[in-house]
């Protein structure tokens, strides 16, 4: 089913947190809803699900406007980042809990309840588990269990908000492949709400990255990491450096300096983004110039802290793990991949 957010806004007493949002969302997508806390996600996918209700704007599912829609008429499947399980129910209790509360003439048989709630089990790899209560799972169980009780009430639409945010690392790394497993069987409409970007860009089909109630960018986790429509989403997506620098007859200059980097564009104020393993020591050649500040070893290459000639901003590069570093030393870099956007 198809999603259709139609400049829809959002206010909690005169805190403004959506701002006239428009987005469509194909069927059987999995689409992630990027953005650091406040931006508005959260409370974007709850508008979705029928949890808030928007000031302005409406939300259409399947060409159909859900606004005036209960969560239970929208047929939405809600993921929380807390697992909200019922903690004196056993696991297959949890599982078949949406069936069992159905109005009477909707409702499965109770044997039939127990069927698709063990096979539901099955589904999301806990067999055997059915007659725990939660807190004798794990995290990454629990979440398992949250999970097989929204597909239990066969939803048009999954919806998850942080799902993996109460995990460690390791967990929230095997979660991850298996959500996308489950998503790729399945074929529901899936979103999911996170302020993790390896996490969106690993999992979704497209990034909607949000900033203070608006949308700043849509598009594949490859056009967004590649090619950032704004300062914001390259600071926020991924790893990066930025000087301010300036365009003069295409050329790119940073205190003055030729940098060997070239672009078109109006002359005047920029700055100048790139990533830290995006960057090639040059050697006789135009650079950039910076003093070693710092530096540390990060896998299988040495991270760099620059202070730049010419710039107040310091910035950080990769180099090979044994090349010569030494604080105080100075070396000449040149972005392999970068990008400029003007100052006002």
């Amino acid at each position: 089913m198809d999603i259709q957010v139609d400049k829809v806004a959002k206010a909690y007493e005169r805190f403004p947190a959506l701002h006239g949002v428009s987005l469509h969302i194909a069927s059987g997508e999995l689409v992630a809803l990027l953005g650091p806390s406040g931006s508005g996600k959260t409370t974007l996918l709850r508008v979705i699900a029928g949890l808030e209700s928007p000031d302005s704007g409406r939300v259409l599912m399947g060409g159909d406007d859900a606004s005036r829609l209960s969560v239970q008429q929208r047929h939405v499947g809600f993921v929380f980042q807390s697992y909200a399980l019922f903690r004196n129910m056993r696991v297959v209790d949890n599982v078949a809990f949406g069936l069992r509360v159905r109005p009477r003439a909707t409702r499965p048989p109770r044997a039939e309840i127990r069927r698709r709630a063990l096979e539901l089990l099955d589904f999301v790899q806990l067999t055997g588990l059915d007659r725990r209560y939660p807190q004798q799972l794990s995290g990454g169980q629990r979440q398992r269990v949250a999970l097989a009780r929204a597909l239990a009430i066969e939803p048009r639409v999954l919806l998850l908000d942080e799902p993996f945010g109460a995990l460690d690392a390791r967990v929230r790394k095997e979660l991850r492949k298996w959500l996308r497993e489950i998503h790729d069987r399945t074929g529901h409409t899936t979103v999911f709400v996170t302020h993790d970007q390896e996490e969106a860009l690993e999992l979704a089909d497209r990034l909607v990255v949000m900033s203070q109630g608006r949308i700043e960018q849509i598009g594949t986790p490859d056009e967004i990491y590649d090619h950032p429509t704004s300062p914001y989403v390259y600071g926020f997506i991924g790893e990066s450096s930025h000087v301010q620098a300036e365009r003069k007859s295409g050329e790119i200059l940073v205190g003055g300096r030729q940098t060997g980097l070239r672009t078109e564009g109006a002359d005047g104020p920029v700055l100048l983004y790139f990533r830290p393993h995006h960057v090639d020591l040059s050697d006789g050649e135009p650079g950039l110039v910076g003093t070693v500040t710092a530096q540390r070893r990060v896998g299988g290459v040495r991270r760099v802290e620059l202070a730049v000639e010419g710039a107040t901003e310091k910035v950080e590069i990769d180099i090979p793990s044994g090349f010569p570093a030494a604080p105080g030393s100075r070396l000449t870099f040149r972005p392999g991949r970068w990008q400029t956007y003007a100052l006002a």
